[in-house]
């Protein structure tokens, strides 16, 4: 991933970047290139098989210049900025080359063209499946994994035929009638003095993929699927940045360049000196800007519907909408509704089947598609996927969203599933009835509620990602299947919470929740240090810390200034001892669980970054036994339909609740793996309440 490697612009930077380079060669070796940075850069994803057939599935052009990592650029598919001849010329090179090196399966080829002739550069291949392999198999249907198994397994791709139509299809090349945007998701938010600066080395813990009939349309929906705080081209902490400043970060592309880029035309920079800055070819440019001067056009036109029909054929949310007219989101929503201002719904043409049996795979869009009518129409579940990868929330959420999806398909329902990460097993066209690939906003997944009209909607599989949007789901007359609202503000929310502990007779960590900035350190004095300080409705620790005095509480705060009514700071008393967790399921009255985890680190280590050993050898059986009733009383209490995770603090047999999560959790596939042993034995002798 570029590890080691970097531009250098004088000897200083050659000096420093090569001495990291020698230190992180196996070899003790470091490779000087000539820089082509500027240059356009342009992926093919190529599977050739023994016979010498090739495909090449998918053409991909970073929006970025060479010199940023492709991880971490923003990436367009079908390649939008090359005439024919240019084309013609680059997919003649990739297929030579893997036919020069005798590929049989997949092969990633990257190449390098002057933005002003026709010279290229090869910068590197890839003879393997690679992270642009599932991006390019989501966004054409061509399953090239699949089909490299299958050349491995000595098929060629003539003889590679559909197991219902018997037509040969992998030797088909793709034809795209969509744009397919792919946007990387850094993790800044978490390491906030990290560098943000983007170079050859990749920094993107994870992507999003959308798809729009149009560009602009394409990079707004993979903007709101990303799930930063800005869900459109405008960042709050760019508002009163200068033009000079704009400009200087431009030129050091960072992870927030998309965003710069839009703020510098929002002050009056043209077109040519941003491409002067950054490289970036002047189509995506226009198309940021013509966004741009559209968001002031609406803002100039309150409840306009031609615009807002403008606007969404753009792919502008109504959430940007309702920001320009200074009116709510819903009522913008119904406004639309009204108007019969929806999107559309049209296929990806994938290629595991004939045009008889279309593969139900869709994306919305506000410009013209054609209607297809539904697939099966058997009695429908939506299952809301976890979104990007990102710290504290990754594939392990994924694997509770496939397995719930199987579960659903064996009671008789359809199951439907929502989700936008190109990397997850769930957006695999064959794994559930239908596939949406759609941001996880509520707009987004109540269009497609609208079109499907299901009998109810399952949030808890999801991580926070579909959990937060269970109350704007509700509160538009969506049935939440499984623990309801009430339950999962019941554990989210600090004063429900404690009350609830406080009624069940379990004891939990002194604390108190603050929504201004002044009371944070009289709850400090009254607790007294040292104490956990964390956002409420959070997941993965984001923005949580052990405070241990006054000058580390202010720096903090100073960090973390966006203290919310909404979203209040939640203030623990810390408690040392022994930290465990466990995940259960149940149905309100009978309780199942699985075991208990024991962490090796001391409370205060986020689980996730905790060894974890089960079953627990520092735990008593009085406190085991301890934790299997809190758990059971806390499921019964909520109630509890599905999935639960309960983090606890065990001190002198003392057992201390730290906080409940009403939904799947990373620890649910380890306990898939295991022997639920003792702890079910023990359930088990709870009759009524708890079994194995």
């Amino acid at each position: 991933m570029g590890q080691g490697g970097g531009i250098c612009a004088d000897e200083k930077e050659l000096v420093r970047t090569v001495k990291a380079g020698i230190s992180l060669s196996a070899v003790g070796q470091c490779l000087l290139e000539k820089s082509i940075a500027g240059y356009k850069e342009i992926e093919f994803e190529v599977v050739r098989d023994q016979k010498n057939q090739s495909v090449i599935v998918c053409g991909m052009e970073n929006v970025d210049p060479v010199g940023i990592h492709t991880g971490d650029s923003i990436v367009v598919a079908p390649i939008q900025t090359l005439d024919k001849e240019e084309l013609e010329m680059l997919r003649s090179a990739a297929l030579r080359i893997v036919s020069a090196l005798e590929i049989e399966g997949a092969c990633n080829v990257q190449l390098a063209l002057h933005p002003y002739n026709r010279q290229y550069y090869v910068i590197e291949v890839n003879p393997r499946v690679s992270r642009s392999s599932a991006l390019a198999s989501k966004a054409t249907g061509y399953p090239i994994a699949k089909i490299s198994a299958k050349i491995a397994m000595g098929l060629s791709l003539d003889k590679i035929v559909d197991r219902k139509t018997k037509i040969a299809y992998a030797y088909a090349e793709p034809e795209l009638d969509y744009i397919v945007t792919k946007l990387p998701r850094f993790a800044y938010d978490k390491f906030t003095e990290a560098d943000r600066t983007l170079q050859t080395q990749m920094k993107a813990t994870g992507e999003i993929m959308a798809i729009g009939k149009s560009f602009s349309e394409s990079l707004l929906k993979g903007l709101r699927s990303l799930e930063y705080t800005a869900h459109d081209l405008t960042l709050d902490s760019l508002r009163e940045t200068g033009i000079e400043v704009l400009k200087d970060r431009l030129q050091k592309a960072d992870d927030e360049r998309i965003y710069v880029i839009a703020q510098a035309f929002r002050k009056g920079v043209d077109v040519g000196e941003v491409h002067d800055l950054t490289q970036i070819d002047h189509y995506f440019l226009e198309c940021i800007q013509n966004l741009v001067h559209l968001e002031k056009v609406l803002a100039n036109n309150p409840l306009s519907i031609d615009y807002l029909q403008q606007a969404k054929r753009m792919g502008i949310s109504d959430e940007t909408v309702s920001r320009c007219w200074g009116e709510t989101e819903e009522k913008i929503y119904q406004l639309r509704k009204n108007n019969h201002m929806l999107p559309m719904f049209d296929l990806v043409h994938t290629f595991e089947a004939s045009d008889a049996l279309k593969t139900p795979y869709f994306y919305s869009t506000f410009l013209h598609a054609e209607k297809k009518k539904p697939g099966l129409e058997k009695k429908k579940i939506i299952v809301i996927g976890s979104g990007p990868i990102r710290i504290g929330q990754g594939v392990e959420f994924d694997y509770a969203t496939v397995h719930s999806i199987n579960a659903i398909q064996d009671m008789g329902y359809e199951a439907i599933i929502i989700n936008n990460n190109p990397e997850t097993v769930s957006t695999d066209f064959s794994i559930s009835d239908k596939l949406y690939f759609e941001p996880l906003t509520l707009e987004d997944v109540m269009h497609v509620i609208d079109k499907e009209r299901p009998l109810g909607v399952v949030v808890q599989f999801g991580g926070q990602t579909a959990i937060n949007l269970a109350a704007g789901l509700e509160a538009r007359g969506v049935n939440i299947l499984g623990t309801d609202l009430q339950a999962i503000d019941r554990a989210e929310n600090r004063q429900q919470f404690e009350q609830l502990l406080d009624d069940l007779d379990l004891q939990h960590p002194s604390g108190v929740s603050v929504t201004n900035q002044s009371d944070v350190f009289k709850a400090a004095d009254q607790l007294g240090y040292p104490i956990l300080v964390r956002p409420s409705y959070v997941i993965g620790g984001s923005r949580m810390a052990l405070i241990h005095n006054q000058k580390q509480l202010e720096a903090y705060l100073h960090k973390n200034s966006s203290v919310q009514d909404c979203h209040p700071v939640l203030i623990d008393k810390y408690i040392t001892g022994i930290e465990v967790e466990i995940d259960a399921v149940s149905d309100g009255k009978t309780t199942v669980i699985p075991g208990i985890m024991e962490h090796l680190e001391r409370p205060g280590i986020h689980s996730g970054d905790s060894i974890a050993v089960f079953p627990p050898q520092r735990i008593s059986k009085a406190s085991k036994q301890k934790i299997v009733d809190a758990t059971i009383k806390i499921a019964s209490a909520l109630p509890i339909i599905g999935l639960i995770n309960i983090q606890f603090i065990v001190k002198n047999n003392e057992v201390f609740v730290l906080e409940v999560n009403p939904r799947s959790s990373r620890t649910i596939p380890f306990f898939k793996q295991t022997d639920w042993g003792e702890y079910g034995k023990a359930c088990h002798k709870l009759p009524g309440r708890a079994v194995a």
